[in-house]
């Protein structure tokens, strides 16, 4: 009959306990090890005394292994036997990684990166095999196959998010961060895409003569409101509050995921009142859902307007409205974070000169009014 009852044996930290013997009739001694190591008590059961031939000196000579680090307890053993059956090389995690993340158009990109840069360098290595000197290595190579500073941080991030899914998902475990460095290129993408006057009557020529009067409202209204492209394409009428003069933009399609309102100017109210109801979105797909995407008709829209063939309309219309509000010299640069729902001052500051135009233009009212009384 089992017992939880410790017998002691002359071993120091060796003691048994009378279990069912495996196997037979009877009963037999069940060795167990008790020692301290990191200040923590452990408790090891050693073995059997039929099954395993386990003897008292037997189990101190394992005790004093465990203790001295030349043996593994049963749980860290199996702790690492686990671990290596989940463990996976890049490719694995890769895999693993893509599995669970919903279908857009970043997951794509993000599987286009991997096939094109990554699969071939790192897919059969394991995390712990990279080093930092691997990564300056590829890094180095992709700048000077003509790959531009964003491509390549991209990538790195890329691979640095996949090494950290696989850290937390157990697949993998990473080196000591002192071995393993990311360094990123420095990239300058403060891109302002302004049009001018005579660009912007053009492309209000364009649009109104677009058959697709639906979509394009939904260009006027990026141009007089600055929102981004999945934003619109994600507003639904509930987020329209006429009364009060408010667009919500839900947390759920916004890029930094919170939600955020803005004012609804009388040219947007104009825009949008002129539009039918014939779904539960503003700018609906022919099935009355959410649209993802359209590419066709801001490139007739584009050519149409003969607009610079890098110009990238919602892109373009953000920044045209951006630069239109900061060099009004009637909208601080906070006003306008707020507008574009910016996270950060940093990324409003990119109009920061056009602001600073305004005040000099300013300032230049008061030289006038000087040399009027000069003269008079």
């Amino acid at each position: 009959m089992a017992t939880t009852k410790r017998n002691k044996t002359k071993y120091p930290g060796v003691f048994f306990r009378e279990e069912k013997r495996i196997g037979a009739s009877g009963s037999e001694k069940v060795y167990y090890v008790v020692f301290k190591k990191n200040g923590k008590v452990i408790e090891e059961k050693v073995g059997r005394q039929f099954v395993d031939d386990m003897t008292p000196a037997k189990a101190s000579r394992i005790r004093s292994e465990l203790i001295e680090g030349k043996r593994k307890t049963r749980k860290i053993a199996k702790e690492e036997a686990l671990a290596a059956s989940l463990r996976k090389n890049i490719h694995g995690i890769w895999e693993e990684y893509a599995k669970g993340r919903p279908k857009s158009k970043n997951t794509d990109i993000d599987l286009c990166r991997y096939k094109l840069h990554l699969e071939n360098i790192f897919g059969h290595k394991f995390p712990e095999e990279i080093t930092t000197n691997d990564v300056r290595v590829f890094k180095d190579n992709l700048l000077q196959s003509g790959k531009s500073p964003q491509t390549v941080l991209n990538t790195l991030a890329l691979l640095r998010r996949i090494l950290r899914f696989g850290e937390k998902n157990g697949f993998c475990t990473l080196p000591d961060r002192s071995q393993l460095v990311f360094e990123m290129p420095k990239v300058d993408n403060i891109k302002t895409e302004n049009l001018t006057e005579t660009q912007l009557k053009a492309l209000m020529e364009a649009l109104d003569a677009e058959t697709d009067q639906v979509m394009a409202s939904c260009f006027r209204l990026a141009l007089v409101t600055g929102m981004r492209k999945g934003a619109l394409l994600a507003l639904e009428w509930t987020d329209l509050d006429f009364e009060q003069g408010i667009i919500t933009l839900q947390g759920r399609s916004a890029k930094k995921g919170k939600t955020a309102y803005i004012p609804m100017s009388e040219a947007a109210k104009i825009i949008l009142e002129k539009l039918p109801h014939t779904s539960r979105y503003v700018f609906p797909n022919a099935k009355g859902e959410k649209r993802s995407d359209f590419r066709s008709m801001p490139n007739r829209i584009k050519q149409k307007a003969q607009l610079p063939t890098n110009f990238r309309p919602f892109h373009g219309l953000r920044h045209t409205y951006a630069s239109h509000l900061a060099s009004s010299g009637k909208v601080d640069l906070y006003t306008l974070q707020k507008l574009l729902t910016h996270s950060s001052p940093q990324m409003t500051q990119r109009y920061a000169h056009l602001a600073d135009e305004a005040m000099k233009r300013a300032a230049r009212v008061a030289d006038d009014i000087l040399t009027r009384l000069r003269t008079h």
